[in-house]
């Protein structure tokens, strides 16, 4: 089990919670089983979000391995320049 920390927007979409809990191995499997919980978070994750693992952003990196002691975080992407 991967315990994650939802940011902005995505909080909204998951009921409110702050934090949640799903089985994943990778980055593909946590977004699958976060949208399967929670189909409000499906349009963002659609749109795209970044993920913080151990402090590293990553995007569209599906088959990151997720440690169960990761520290992760998901947020909206963030474009910039």
């Amino acid at each position: 089990m991967v315990t994650v920390t939802l940011w902005g927007s995505l909080r909204d979409a998951a009921e409110g919670e702050t934090e949640v809990t799903v089985e994943a191995r990778n980055f593909k499997e946590l977004l699958d089983a976060l949208s399967a919980r929670y189909p409000g978070l499906t349009p963002q994750i659609e749109r795209g979000v970044s993920l913080a693992l151990d402090g590293r952003i990553y995007r569209e990196a599906w088959f990151t391995e997720i440690g169960p002691e990761s520290e992760v975080v998901l947020m909206p992407y963030m474009k910039g320049g």
